[in-house]
């Protein structure tokens, strides 16, 4: 049985994905390189490799949780990465 499913990016009204994405690149220990980025830089990144396929929205279905991995990742949580 799955532990993981992807979720579509327009499966979550704007509010939700705009939230998802806050909390992502607000988590302690998210790195971004040795220049500091602004909070709007990060979201607007993050939204764009979201928008470009880079990067995966994921349910956790144990933890009952979402988060952001990239794409490249979903293999390891059992996830098959979609062919471009």
């Amino acid at each position: 049985m799955p532990t993981h499913i992807e979720v579509p990016e327009g499966s979550l009204s704007r509010e939700a994905l705009e939230g998802l994405v806050e909390e992502f690149v607000t988590r302690e220990g998210t790195d971004y390189g040795e220049r500091e980025y602004s909070l709007a830089e990060k979201r607007a990144a993050v939204l764009r490799q979201i928008a470009r396929g880079e990067v995966a929205i994921v349910f956790d279905l144990e933890a009952e949780s979402t988060t952001l991995v990239l794409r490249d990742e979903l293999p390891k949580l059992g996830l098959a990465r979609d062919a471009d």
